[in-house]
């Protein structure tokens, strides 16, 4: 998995929480209890399965 720094990972975390709030569908089984759109966005980013990427600007 690519490296992130803490501002991409929260990011991306971030806009894969409102996907899911607004109804997208969840990418992994999620364990007992977990509900809230920021735990499971957390959890599809630990396991990989964002299909989200970062772009970055080439510094001179």
């Amino acid at each position: 998995m690519e490296e992130y720094n803490k501002f991409e990972k929260a990011r991306l975390i971030g806009a894969r929480a409102l996907q899911i709030k607004m109804g997208a569908p969840v990418l992994i089984d999620l364990p007992k209890g977990v509900k809230r759109p920021l735990d499971i966005a957390k959890l599809e980013f630990e396991k990989g399965v964002l299909f989200m990427t970062v772009k970055r600007k080439k510094r001179k």
